[in-house]
């Protein structure tokens, strides 16, 4: 499969506005993960009744769209049917040498969506999809070269990798469902220990202090030691590092005028979103936006069990009822500060942070060991369609 050809002799762009059509035509959208198909009426951005979209695409059943701000990422699919697409999308119509199942997988293939990742015009790199307001132009995708393959060579490949990648995709579904399984196992088990106790007391009351955030952007310092840790550094009960802003040991030192936290205090988030929490892991951090720190009474709590019980139904559904019908949920420290919450004992409390820790232990492996698995198996996806697209197997051995 040696020879090619430019993609400009088998695809031309189509550029045919709505106007009066786009009252009667579907509303279509790309999406990296879907391809291309009809906006969900529970979409936000589903057309409203006063919007005008007569300046919208139209694309054809068969028509190559490709979102060119998500290209580089693999946002693009064969239209399903006649609909209208964003002015910024483009559309394509499909020569009658190519099958557009082979073209879907020839440009989703890795080596393809490298090739239009290093063609993406805009501010910023490509790597973690930094580039501002990217853009792939036309005329440089129908500049790339594709495999010059019969229709029916194509229809070969096409039924190869369509029965392959279906069973690929059903033992991913078959993991994610797992790792479902498993999640609502680790939550039932928080259920279990605090859903059925009734509280005796605040949240205040555990804590010698609930330490509300400066209310202004930590100032960065792309070398600095320490870290202003923020709303995406918590997640699930876990401290994430390198999701904070890196700043100075003067910044650090201004924002912790009341004190440093410390190991074994927990770290709340209070809005964007509100209801994570972890415990702090150093001295090396203080407190970025949104953020609050609950100094643990070491004499009648432990840190971790207060943590657990921040995860429970009865405390999360707490901070849901106290947004008083809010979109965006934002915790209120009065709201925080008496939460009702369970306080035993400190050995009854230490005694359950150990059962909690050994079985969730238990479960996140088995979580993790998924993850790896589904990965692996998008890799093997990814490679075998870029290898029978580019001739490196030849399917009707394999097949």
């Amino acid at each position: 499969m040696s020879d090619s050809i430019r993609l400009k002799w088998l695809l031309s762009e189509s550029d045919i506005r709505a106007g009066m059509k786009a009252e009667t035509l579907p509303l279509l959208s790309v999406s990296i993960s879907w391809g291309v198909r009809r906006r969900e009426a529970t979409d936000t951005s589903t057309r409203a009744a006063a919007e005008d979209l007569s300046n919208y695409k139209i694309c054809r059943a068969g028509d190559l769209v490709i979102n060119r701000m998500r290209a580089f990422q693999g946002a693009l699919g064969i239209a399903p049917e006649d609909g209208i697409v964003s002015p910024d999308y483009a559309v394509l119509s499909v020569g009658p040498r190519i099958d557009t199942r082979w073209l879907k997988h020839f440009l989703t293939s890795r080596s393809t969506v490298a090739t239009m990742a290093s063609l993406v015009r805009g501010i910023g790199g490509t790597e973690a999809g930094n580039v501002r307001t990217p853009r792939l132009n036309i005329a440089d995708l129908l500049s790339m070269t594709a495999p010059l393959v019969s229709t029916e060579e194509q229809g070969v490949i096409t039924d190869y990798l369509d029965h392959e990648t279906a069973r690929i995709d059903t033992l991913i579904d078959e993991q994610q469902r797992l790792i479902e399984l498993l999640h609502e196992r680790r939550h039932a088990l928080v259920g279990r220990v605090f859903d059925t106790r009734l509280p005796n007391t605040r949240l205040q009351n555990a804590c010698t202090d609930v330490v509300d955030c400066p209310h202004t952007t930590p100032e960065v310092a792309d070398d600095g030691a320490y870290e202003a840790v923020r709303t995406a550094s918590v997640r699930n009960g876990k401290f994430r590092p390198g999701n904070g802003l890196p700043v100075s040991a003067e910044t650090w030192e201004a924002r912790n005028a009341g004190g440093a936290p410390s190991v074994g205090d927990v770290l709340f988030t209070r809005e964007a979103p509100a209801g994570e929490a972890c415990m702090v892991p150093n001295e090396q951090i203080c407190l970025g936006q949104r953020m609050v720190l609950l100094r643990i009474n070491d004499a009648v709590c432990v840190g971790e069990f207060l943590l657990w019980q921040i995860y429970s139904d009865r405390v999360q559904d707490h901070f849901l009822l106290s947004a008083n019908g809010s979109t965006v949920a934002n915790v209120r420290l009065p709201i925080l500060r008496t939460t009702p919450i369970w306080l035993p004992s400190l050995a009854e409390q230490r005694q359950i942070v150990t059962h909690l820790d050994e079985q969730t232990t238990k479960i996140d492996e088995l979580v993790s060991e998924t993850e790896q698995f589904i990965e692996l198996a998008r890799e093997r996806r990814s490679a075998l369609i870029t290898a029978a697209v580019t001739g490196q197997i030849d399917v009707r051995e394999a097949a």
